[in-house]
């Protein structure tokens, strides 16, 4: 799979699955597996071990990847979902919002 059009950073809205209807921060991309893990969605306990004195184990909550295609970035002029489009400024290449085409920072 190739670049995906969703960033680090991002306010999403998740459209499908069984946390649909959330928002959050995407906290990671993964082009080459099209997911990104998005802040507080998809959720997953995790039985870690401690591996040093330091670090205590314990049952942890992770956040799991999800499929690029069930999320959609938040349009930041009227905070509804949108598609994500490109276009040329100062030869810069810069993505905008399809809904609005105002740019997505």
């Amino acid at each position: 799979m190739s670049g995906l059009k969703i960033k680090k950073g991002d306010r999403v809205l998740v459209l499908s699955g069984k946390d649909k209807g959330k928002e959050g921060i995407v906290e990671r991309a993964l082009p080459a597996d099209g997911k990104v893990v998005v802040k507080g969605v998809n959720t997953a306990k995790r039985h870690q071990k401690s591996r040093s004195a330091t670090e205590a184990g314990g049952i942890k909550e992770i956040d799991k990847p999800i499929p690029v295609s069930n999320v959609a970035v938040i349009s930041p002029g009227d905070g509804k979902p949108t598609r994500v489009g490109y276009k040329l400024v100062d030869g810069k290449k810069v993505r905008i919002c399809k809904r609005t085409g105002e740019e997505i920072k």
